[in-house]
């Protein structure tokens, strides 16, 4: 299933269930709702919390033996939580600046 992430600030964001899922509890956000605001006035906490999630993956991922990569343990899931989550933040920032919400669906 997908989940839509929508702005008038920008473009959609269509993510995976699984994948939207972790980035609305990153976000503070119940993530078995199927729909949901971040609103103006949540859009800063929103931004620092998904940045922090994003800086700690990444350096977990630096810290973590080569032989240790999705890849080399056979998992096929190469795609990192701060890849996903960098167009969520681009979206956040942009709707802050433009002090528009941010809403997703099922």
């Amino acid at each position: 299933m997908l989940i839509v992430f929508k702005s008038a600030a920008s473009g959609d964001l269509i993510t995976f269930e699984k994948n939207a899922r972790e980035m609305l509890e990153v976000l503070g956000k119940d993530r078995d709702e199927d729909k949901g605001i971040v609103t103006v006035d949540q859009l800063p906490a929103a931004i620092d919390r998904i940045r922090q999630a994003i800086a700690d993956d990444s350096a977990r991922h630096a810290a973590a033996p080569d032989d240790d990569t999705p890849a080399a343990s056979g998992t096929g899931d190469g795609v990192s939580f701060h890849q996903r989550a960098v167009p969520l933040l681009e979206m956040l920032e942009r709707a802050l600046k433009d002090a528009v919400p941010v809403t997703w669906w099922v």
